[in-house]
């Protein structure tokens, strides 16, 4: 891809550790950012440090995932002022155990990290294909490669995210706007802070410049750090049989 001559890219889900990450590597490209999130203060903050550090463009909006016609109104909006890019961070982890008994939080973990994201890219795509240029990240987890007892609906979720970004990817192709499909391991954010048996732990810094990479290579997925592509391969190729019987 050509460096970016002040372009500008939609941030969702800005306040996410991963997404906090990748945005002061957007900025230090030299790409204008808008930063899209439910904490108005937070994202002002956020804000006010990448005009301090990398002296570009920052503007902020709210956005709840959690109201879908608000949301595709402030889409809307955006691109009607302009996107080279956008970066669909949002995530939600939810509690397991509360949505297996209670289907609004199930609910909530498939529309924050499934429906309204596809909802959005949707309304999106039309943008990217009359311009003919620019990119899409998503940001899923490995979680969505094979589902487990412990966290399936945020992994289905994420699962049905990969699979919709596939296709987007295909049908974009012909515009020449590169789709990525990103795929963390155990990230040290707030989002899993505490939980528990986390191994092989990245900081959001590595997995954002590890992002911005992929981007710059016009890769399709990537798995970050990398050796997740190997450990999911392997927990993949469990027969179904014997993953049943584990406790994941």
């Amino acid at each position: 891809m050509s460096e970016p001559k002040l372009q500008r890219v939609l941030v969702i889900g800005a306040t996410s550790g991963i997404a906090r990450a990748l945005s002061a590597v957007l900025a230090e490209a030299g790409y204008g950012l808008m930063l899209a999130g439910r904490d108005a203060g937070e994202l002002e903050r956020i804000a006010q440090d990448l005009r301090l550090r990398h002296a570009v463009d920052v503007e902020t909006v709210n956005m709840d995932l959690d109201e879908p016609r608000h949301s595709l109104l402030v889409i809307d909006t955006c691109a009607q002022g302009g996107l080279y890019g956008v970066v669909i961070a949002a995530g939600y982890l939810g509690e397991q155990a509360r949505a297996n008994t209670d289907e609004s939080e199930m609910l909530r973990v498939l529309n924050i990290n499934y429906a309204a994201p596809a909802a959005m890219l949707n309304r999106l795509a039309r943008h990217f294909e009359q311009t003919g240029e620019g990119f899409i990240i998503g940001v899923g987890s490995v979680a969505g490669d094979r589902g487990r007892q412990s966290n399936y609906h945020y992994g289905a979720a994420k699962g049905a995210l990969a699979l919709y970004l596939q296709g987007l990817r295909n049908r974009l192709q012909p515009a020449g706007v590169p789709v990525l499909t990103v795929k963390p391991g155990f990230v040290d954010t707030a989002m899993t802070w505490g939980l528990p048996g986390m191994f092989l732990v990245a900081s959001p810094e590595d997995v954002a410049r590890g992002i911005y990479r992929a981007l710059r290579r016009r890769r399709n997925v990537v798995y970050l750090p990398w050796f997740w592509r190997w450990i999911m391969l392997i927990i993949r190729s469990v027969p179904e049989f014997v993953f049943k019987r584990l406790k994941l």
